[in-house]
């Protein structure tokens, strides 16, 4: 795959020839430099950006020039995102949080998956509670919840623990893996930290927008 954005100095390559297949239920870390172009590797897998040349499918399903309603109902259904900034909407509870997704699939027990994904992030003290209420890592734990009530094929991380302390993003980590096998995910994880990528399956290194290496982990 291929992508190329226009900027005011024209257009800007930012990924190049990127080949890449993950295997179903794999845990992958993406690392690299600041700028090597691994969130728009992971925009691009989640269908939020269009690669300019090339294919990308997910769960065996072509996206590549998908339009952006079938998009979003392929991101919905397989595929669950952790952002770094947590994306939690402020004028809805941890619980209301949670039960989007669900609720926009018509799942009529929305409420109660979303509680039981709270709980299973040992939040069920805080269904009420809005984000301005919840700690850095408290308000982690729902964003990871809403991303995994749905039972994704697919999990995406972009430095989950980016904006928390060592103790607590340890915690989120604990909890994405195991919540990720819990439901036999495919876990793409973006990080800056060796020993973490080093937990994954798979290490793939990025610079200047191309895939460099392609290495076993600890856990391979």
């Amino acid at each position: 795959m291929h992508l190329t954005l226009a900027s005011e100095a024209g257009r800007v390559n930012i990924l190049q020839d990127i080949g890449l297949h993950i295997a179903a239920g794999e845990t992958v870390s993406l690392v690299g430099p600041s700028g090597s172009g691994k969130t728009s590797l992971l925009l691009l897998i989640a269908g939020l950006e269009q690669a300019t040349r090339g294919r990308i499918a997910i769960a065996g399903r072509d996206i590549t020039r998908l339009p952006e309603d079938e998009l979003a109902l392929l991101r919905r259904d397989r595929v669950g995102i952790v952002f770094q900034n947590f994306h939690l909407i402020p004028t809805m509870t941890a619980l209301e949080n949670v039960a989007i997704p669900l609720e926009l699939a018509g799942a009529a027990d929305a409420f109660a998956r979303a509680e039981a994904a709270l709980q299973s992030v040992g939040l069920s003290h805080r269904l009420g509670h809005y984000p301005s209420q919840l700690s850095g890592g408290e308000q982690q734990r729902v964003a990871l919840a809403r991303a995994l009530a749905p039972r994704p094929q697919v999990l995406l991380a972009d430095e989950p623990t980016g904006n928390l302390d060592h103790e607590t993003g340890a915690r989120i980590i604990e909890l994405l893996f195991a919540q990720a096998h819990a439901i036999d995910a495919t876990l793409l994880l973006i990080t800056h930290d060796p020993a973490l990528a080093a937990r994954c399956r798979r290490q793939l290194h990025m610079a200047d927008g191309r895939l460099v290496s392609d290495s076993a982990g600890v856990a391979g």
